[in-house]
Protein backbone atom coordinates (compact mmCIF):
# COMPACT_ATOMS: atom_id res chain seq x y z
CA UNK A 1 0.00 0.00 0.00
CA UNK A 2 1.60 3.80 -1.16
CA UNK A 3 2.32 5.35 2.16
CA UNK A 4 5.03 6.99 4.22
CA UNK A 5 6.68 9.36 7.01
CA UNK A 6 4.07 8.01 9.47
CA UNK A 7 4.35 10.25 12.45
CA UNK A 8 1.86 9.78 15.83
CA UNK A 9 0.79 12.93 17.64
CA UNK A 10 -0.93 12.57 21.07
CA UNK A 11 -0.19 9.11 21.65
CA UNK A 12 -2.91 7.04 23.30
CA UNK A 13 -1.88 5.96 26.84
CA UNK A 14 -2.42 2.75 28.78
CA UNK A 15 -5.78 2.70 30.56
CA UNK A 16 -6.85 6.14 29.05
CA UNK A 17 -9.27 5.40 26.31
CA UNK A 18 -9.24 8.74 23.44
CA UNK A 19 -10.42 8.26 20.04
CA UNK A 20 -7.75 7.70 17.06
CA UNK A 21 -7.68 9.75 13.90
CA UNK A 22 -5.58 9.06 11.12
CA UNK A 23 -5.02 11.42 8.54
CA UNK A 24 -3.69 11.07 4.59
CA UNK A 25 -2.06 13.62 2.82
CA UNK A 26 -2.43 13.63 -0.76
CA UNK A 27 -1.63 16.64 -1.93
CA UNK A 28 -2.92 20.24 -2.92
CA UNK A 29 -2.28 23.72 -1.49
CA UNK A 30 -3.01 22.98 2.23
CA UNK A 31 0.66 20.89 2.42
CA UNK A 32 2.54 23.70 0.80
CA UNK A 33 4.95 25.72 2.17
CA UNK A 34 7.95 28.53 0.75
CA UNK A 35 11.70 27.10 0.31
CA UNK A 36 13.97 29.41 -1.59
CA UNK A 37 11.19 31.35 -3.33
CA UNK A 38 9.11 28.09 -4.42
CA UNK A 39 6.20 26.47 -3.19
CA UNK A 40 7.15 22.79 -2.07
CA UNK A 41 5.30 20.33 -0.12
CA UNK A 42 6.51 20.22 3.37
CA UNK A 43 7.23 17.14 5.26
CA UNK A 44 4.57 15.96 7.83
CA UNK A 45 7.14 15.04 10.40
CA UNK A 46 7.53 18.31 11.11
CA UNK A 47 3.74 19.19 11.61
CA UNK A 48 3.76 20.32 15.13
CA UNK A 49 6.25 23.46 13.84
CA UNK A 50 3.59 24.48 11.19
CA UNK A 51 0.48 23.52 13.96
CA UNK A 52 1.62 23.25 17.35
CA UNK A 53 -2.29 23.58 18.45
CA UNK A 54 -2.52 19.73 17.49
CA UNK A 55 -1.00 19.13 20.91
CA UNK A 56 -3.71 20.76 22.48
CA UNK A 57 -6.22 18.63 21.18
CA UNK A 58 -7.37 15.37 22.99
CA UNK A 59 -7.67 12.83 21.08
CA UNK A 60 -4.43 10.23 18.74
CA UNK A 61 -3.10 11.84 15.35
CA UNK A 62 -1.42 9.97 12.84
CA UNK A 63 -0.45 11.60 9.67
CA UNK A 64 0.48 9.98 7.29
CA UNK A 65 0.96 10.42 3.00
CA UNK A 66 0.57 8.92 -0.57
CA UNK A 67 3.80 8.05 -2.10
CA UNK A 68 2.50 9.94 -4.70
CA UNK A 69 1.44 13.30 -3.72
CA UNK A 70 0.01 15.28 -6.15
CA UNK A 71 -1.91 18.68 -7.32
CA UNK A 72 -5.47 17.28 -7.21
CA UNK A 73 -6.16 18.18 -10.86
CA UNK A 74 -4.02 15.19 -11.84
CA UNK A 75 -6.26 12.71 -9.21
CA UNK A 76 -7.40 9.44 -10.98
CA UNK A 77 -9.88 6.70 -9.71
CA UNK A 78 -6.48 4.30 -9.21
CA UNK A 79 -5.79 6.93 -6.42
CA UNK A 80 -9.20 6.78 -5.21
CA UNK A 81 -9.24 2.95 -5.09
CA UNK A 82 -5.66 3.73 -3.37
CA UNK A 83 -7.38 5.67 -0.36
CA UNK A 84 -10.33 2.60 -0.46
CA UNK A 85 -7.65 0.60 0.11
CA UNK A 86 -5.50 2.44 2.96
CA UNK A 87 -9.06 3.03 5.13
CA UNK A 88 -10.04 -0.22 4.84
CA UNK A 89 -6.79 -1.63 6.11
CA UNK A 90 -6.00 0.67 8.83
CA UNK A 91 -10.05 0.56 9.06
CA UNK A 92 -9.96 -1.53 12.83
CA UNK A 93 -7.27 0.68 14.03
CA UNK A 94 -8.81 4.27 13.91
CA UNK A 95 -12.00 5.68 15.01
CA UNK A 96 -11.99 8.27 11.91
CA UNK A 97 -10.06 9.47 8.97
CA UNK A 98 -9.61 12.93 7.33
CA UNK A 99 -7.69 13.19 3.89
CA UNK A 100 -6.14 16.18 3.25
CA UNK A 101 -6.87 17.53 -0.58
CA UNK A 102 -6.37 19.74 -3.78
CA UNK A 103 -9.88 21.61 -3.47
CA UNK A 104 -9.94 21.15 -7.29
CA UNK A 105 -11.33 18.06 -7.48
CA UNK A 106 -11.95 17.23 -3.74
CA UNK A 107 -15.63 16.97 -4.49
CA UNK A 108 -14.74 14.03 -7.28
CA UNK A 109 -12.88 12.00 -4.54
CA UNK A 110 -15.41 12.68 -1.41
CA UNK A 111 -18.03 11.23 -4.62
CA UNK A 112 -15.78 8.35 -5.39
CA UNK A 113 -15.18 7.21 -1.83
CA UNK A 114 -18.80 7.41 -0.84
CA UNK A 115 -19.75 4.79 -2.75
CA UNK A 116 -16.52 2.91 -2.71
CA UNK A 117 -16.99 2.61 1.05
CA UNK A 118 -19.53 0.76 1.73
CA UNK A 119 -21.73 0.59 5.32
CA UNK A 120 -19.18 2.93 6.87
CA UNK A 121 -20.08 3.83 10.61
CA UNK A 122 -16.68 5.97 10.88
CA UNK A 123 -16.34 9.59 9.70
CA UNK A 124 -14.11 10.10 6.92
CA UNK A 125 -13.77 13.85 6.97
CA UNK A 126 -11.65 15.91 3.57
CA UNK A 127 -10.54 18.96 3.92
CA UNK A 128 -7.94 21.22 2.42
CA UNK A 129 -7.23 24.65 1.80
CA UNK A 130 -6.99 27.82 -0.13
CA UNK A 131 -3.92 29.20 0.60
CA UNK A 132 -0.53 27.01 1.44
CA UNK A 133 -0.30 26.16 5.46
CA UNK A 134 3.10 28.39 5.38
CA UNK A 135 1.26 31.62 4.35
CA UNK A 136 0.55 34.07 6.81
CA UNK A 137 -3.50 34.31 6.70
CA UNK A 138 -4.12 30.63 5.31
CA UNK A 139 -7.40 29.20 6.05
CA UNK A 140 -5.34 25.41 6.23
CA UNK A 141 -5.10 25.28 9.86
CA UNK A 142 -8.59 26.37 10.67
CA UNK A 143 -9.96 23.88 8.18
CA UNK A 144 -7.69 21.09 9.30
CA UNK A 145 -7.82 21.62 13.31
CA UNK A 146 -11.76 21.50 13.13
CA UNK A 147 -11.81 18.19 10.34
CA UNK A 148 -9.99 16.87 13.18
CA UNK A 149 -12.14 17.82 16.21
CA UNK A 150 -15.38 17.05 14.15
CA UNK A 151 -13.92 13.57 13.56
CA UNK A 152 -13.04 12.78 16.45
CA UNK A 153 -15.98 13.90 18.13
CA UNK A 154 -18.42 11.37 19.45
CA UNK A 155 -21.04 10.81 21.84
CA UNK A 156 -21.61 7.44 24.43
CA UNK A 157 -18.87 5.99 22.09
CA UNK A 158 -20.72 6.78 18.98
CA UNK A 159 -18.73 8.98 16.24
CA UNK A 160 -21.13 11.47 15.60
CA UNK A 161 -20.87 12.38 11.84
CA UNK A 162 -20.04 8.45 10.65
CA UNK A 163 -20.05 8.97 6.56
CA UNK A 164 -18.05 10.44 4.10
CA UNK A 165 -18.26 14.63 4.23
CA UNK A 166 -16.35 17.61 3.29
CA UNK A 167 -15.28 20.19 5.71
CA UNK A 168 -14.17 23.70 4.70
CA UNK A 169 -14.42 27.19 5.74
CA UNK A 170 -17.45 26.50 8.80
CA UNK A 171 -19.98 23.82 6.88
CA UNK A 172 -19.05 20.22 7.09
CA UNK A 173 -20.99 19.05 4.00
CA UNK A 174 -22.20 15.47 2.55
CA UNK A 175 -19.21 14.83 0.43
CA UNK A 176 -21.29 13.65 -2.54
CA UNK A 177 -24.18 16.49 -2.27
CA UNK A 178 -20.83 18.98 -1.75
CA UNK A 179 -19.57 20.91 -5.39
CA UNK A 180 -16.49 23.56 -5.55
CA UNK A 181 -18.28 26.79 -5.99
CA UNK A 182 -15.47 29.88 -5.59
CA UNK A 183 -11.75 29.62 -6.49
CA UNK A 184 -10.41 33.36 -4.83
CA UNK A 185 -12.60 33.08 -1.70
CA UNK A 186 -12.25 31.00 1.54
CA UNK A 187 -15.39 29.82 1.59
CA UNK A 188 -15.01 27.22 -1.32
CA UNK A 189 -17.73 24.31 -1.10
CA UNK A 190 -21.76 24.56 -1.59
CA UNK A 191 -24.31 21.79 -1.06
CA UNK A 192 -27.32 23.18 -2.79
CA UNK A 193 -30.01 20.17 -2.50
CA UNK A 194 -28.92 19.21 0.37
CA UNK A 195 -28.21 20.83 4.31
CA UNK A 196 -25.12 21.22 5.73
CA UNK A 197 -24.35 18.34 8.51
CA UNK A 198 -22.70 20.85 10.48
CA UNK A 199 -22.10 24.65 11.12
CA UNK A 200 -19.01 26.08 12.88
CA UNK A 201 -19.06 29.29 14.97
CA UNK A 202 -18.27 29.21 18.90
CA UNK A 203 -19.26 26.07 18.82
CA UNK A 204 -20.31 22.93 16.49
CA UNK A 205 -23.84 22.75 15.73
CA UNK A 206 -24.87 19.03 14.02
CA UNK A 207 -27.61 19.45 11.88
CA UNK A 208 -28.70 16.27 13.12
CA UNK A 209 -31.56 14.99 11.26
CA UNK A 210 -29.82 15.11 7.83
CA UNK A 211 -26.76 12.92 9.43
CA UNK A 212 -26.21 9.64 8.22
CA UNK A 213 -27.37 6.40 10.79
CA UNK A 214 -25.04 5.27 12.95
CA UNK A 215 -24.90 1.30 11.76
CA UNK A 216 -22.05 -0.59 13.52
CA UNK A 217 -23.96 -4.13 12.68
CA UNK A 218 -23.65 -3.58 9.03
CA UNK A 219 -19.99 -5.04 7.84
CA UNK A 220 -17.66 -2.85 6.75
CA UNK A 221 -16.51 -3.65 2.95
CA UNK A 222 -15.33 -1.81 0.13
CA UNK A 223 -16.35 -1.73 -3.51
CA UNK A 224 -13.37 -2.11 -6.06
CA UNK A 225 -12.49 -1.54 -8.46
CA UNK A 226 -14.43 1.70 -10.94
CA UNK A 227 -15.13 1.34 -14.66
CA UNK A 228 -13.64 4.42 -16.19
CA UNK A 229 -15.45 3.89 -19.68
CA UNK A 230 -17.47 6.75 -18.73
CA UNK A 231 -17.60 10.50 -19.76
CA UNK A 232 -19.62 13.95 -19.10
CA UNK A 233 -21.26 15.55 -22.00
CA UNK A 234 -22.46 19.13 -21.08
CA UNK A 235 -25.27 20.93 -23.42
CA UNK A 236 -24.76 23.90 -24.85
CA UNK A 237 -26.71 25.89 -28.02
CA UNK A 238 -25.22 25.33 -30.95
CA UNK A 239 -24.27 21.63 -30.22
CA UNK A 240 -23.89 19.68 -33.83
CA UNK A 241 -24.54 16.41 -34.75
CA UNK A 242 -21.02 15.64 -35.42
CA UNK A 243 -19.86 16.25 -31.92
CA UNK A 244 -22.57 14.23 -30.12
CA UNK A 245 -22.26 11.41 -32.82
CA UNK A 246 -18.65 11.50 -32.03
CA UNK A 247 -18.68 11.46 -27.88
CA UNK A 248 -21.30 8.58 -28.01
CA UNK A 249 -19.21 6.37 -30.37
CA UNK A 250 -16.25 6.60 -28.15
CA UNK A 251 -14.56 2.75 -28.39
CA UNK A 252 -15.48 1.19 -25.31
CA UNK A 253 -17.64 3.65 -23.72
CA UNK A 254 -20.16 2.27 -21.66
CA UNK A 255 -21.43 5.21 -19.30
CA UNK A 256 -22.52 9.20 -19.78
CA UNK A 257 -23.69 11.70 -17.46
CA UNK A 258 -25.58 14.41 -19.95
CA UNK A 259 -26.15 17.57 -18.01
CA UNK A 260 -29.07 19.22 -19.79
CA UNK A 261 -30.24 22.77 -19.43
CA UNK A 262 -33.00 23.35 -16.26
CA UNK A 263 -35.17 20.84 -14.90
CA UNK A 264 -33.54 18.21 -17.48
CA UNK A 265 -34.67 19.59 -20.86
CA UNK A 266 -32.55 19.25 -24.24
CA UNK A 267 -32.87 20.03 -27.80
CA UNK A 268 -36.04 18.08 -30.17
CA UNK A 269 -34.02 17.75 -33.37
CA UNK A 270 -34.71 14.49 -34.81
CA UNK A 271 -31.04 13.87 -35.18
CA UNK A 272 -30.39 14.74 -31.62
CA UNK A 273 -32.96 12.60 -30.25
CA UNK A 274 -32.19 10.04 -33.28
CA UNK A 275 -28.21 10.08 -31.41
CA UNK A 276 -28.97 9.18 -28.47
CA UNK A 277 -31.39 6.12 -29.06
CA UNK A 278 -28.55 4.67 -30.78
CA UNK A 279 -26.76 4.92 -28.35
CA UNK A 280 -29.23 3.27 -25.91
CA UNK A 281 -29.73 0.75 -27.96
CA UNK A 282 -25.97 -0.11 -28.33
CA UNK A 283 -25.88 -0.49 -24.43
CA UNK A 284 -24.64 2.89 -23.54
CA UNK A 285 -26.17 4.42 -19.93
CA UNK A 286 -27.07 7.80 -20.13
CA UNK A 287 -27.76 9.74 -16.87
CA UNK A 288 -29.70 13.09 -17.59
CA UNK A 289 -28.51 15.12 -14.51
CA UNK A 290 -29.21 19.33 -14.59
CA UNK A 291 -26.54 21.89 -15.29
CA UNK A 292 -27.96 23.99 -12.65
CA UNK A 293 -26.72 23.56 -8.67
CA UNK A 294 -29.69 23.89 -7.40
CA UNK A 295 -32.98 22.06 -8.11
CA UNK A 296 -33.63 18.72 -9.53
CA UNK A 297 -34.17 16.83 -13.24
CA UNK A 298 -37.52 16.58 -13.64
CA UNK A 299 -37.62 13.93 -16.96
CA UNK A 300 -41.31 14.41 -18.40
CA UNK A 301 -42.37 17.72 -16.64
CA UNK A 302 -41.97 19.52 -20.48
CA UNK A 303 -42.39 17.89 -23.54
CA UNK A 304 -38.58 18.25 -24.01
CA UNK A 305 -37.53 15.70 -21.63
CA UNK A 306 -40.34 13.31 -22.12
CA UNK A 307 -38.91 11.69 -24.94
CA UNK A 308 -35.45 10.56 -22.64
CA UNK A 309 -37.92 8.40 -20.72
CA UNK A 310 -38.80 6.59 -23.87
CA UNK A 311 -35.12 5.02 -24.92
CA UNK A 312 -33.96 4.39 -21.39
CA UNK A 313 -32.33 7.60 -19.90
CA UNK A 314 -32.30 7.85 -16.41
CA UNK A 315 -33.37 11.01 -14.43
CA UNK A 316 -30.59 11.68 -12.00
CA UNK A 317 -32.87 13.83 -9.51
CA UNK A 318 -30.79 16.32 -7.53
CA UNK A 319 -27.55 15.00 -7.82
CA UNK A 320 -24.52 16.52 -8.50
CA UNK A 321 -21.83 15.68 -11.77
CA UNK A 322 -19.33 15.15 -9.37
CA UNK A 323 -21.53 12.29 -8.06
CA UNK A 324 -23.29 10.83 -10.68
CA UNK A 325 -19.52 10.17 -12.60
CA UNK A 326 -18.54 8.19 -9.85
CA UNK A 327 -21.79 6.61 -9.12
CA UNK A 328 -21.64 5.65 -12.93
CA UNK A 329 -18.22 3.77 -12.22
CA UNK A 330 -18.76 2.05 -9.61
CA UNK A 331 -22.58 0.56 -10.63
CA UNK A 332 -20.89 0.08 -14.10
CA UNK A 333 -17.59 -2.20 -12.69
CA UNK A 334 -20.19 -4.16 -10.66
CA UNK A 335 -22.97 -4.82 -12.68
CA UNK A 336 -23.38 -5.58 -16.34
CA UNK A 337 -27.27 -5.64 -17.01
CA UNK A 338 -27.85 -2.30 -18.28
CA UNK A 339 -31.65 -2.56 -17.33
CA UNK A 340 -30.23 -3.41 -13.10
CA UNK A 341 -27.60 -0.52 -13.98
CA UNK A 342 -30.43 2.13 -14.79
CA UNK A 343 -31.89 0.92 -11.81
CA UNK A 344 -28.98 1.15 -9.46
CA UNK A 345 -28.25 4.90 -11.04
CA UNK A 346 -32.03 5.91 -10.46
CA UNK A 347 -31.99 5.46 -6.60
CA UNK A 348 -29.76 6.69 -3.70
CA UNK A 349 -27.28 4.18 -2.38
CA UNK A 350 -25.41 6.64 -0.34
CA UNK A 351 -27.06 9.44 0.36
CA UNK A 352 -26.64 11.19 -3.10
CA UNK A 353 -29.91 12.16 -4.08
CA UNK A 354 -33.65 12.52 -2.95
CA UNK A 355 -36.40 10.55 -3.29
CA UNK A 356 -39.27 12.31 -5.11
Amino acid sequence: MPAYKSVTINPVLPNRPRASVLVIYTGGTLGMVFEKGQLVPFDFEQILDKLPEIKRLDFEITFTSLEEIMDSSNMRPDVWMDLARLIQRHYHSYDSFVILHGTDTMAYTASALSFMLQNLSKPVILTGAQLPIGIARTDARENIITALEIAAAQWEGRPLVPEVCIYFQNYLLRGNRAKKKETSQFNAFRSENYPALAEVGVTIEYNYPYIAPYRPERPFQTQLPLNENVTILKLFPGITQNVLRSILNISGLRGVVLETFGAGNAPTLPWFLYELKEATERGVVIMNVSQCDGGRVMQGRYQTSTWFQKIGVVGGGDITTEAAITKMMSILARESDVERIREELAKPLAGEMSLL
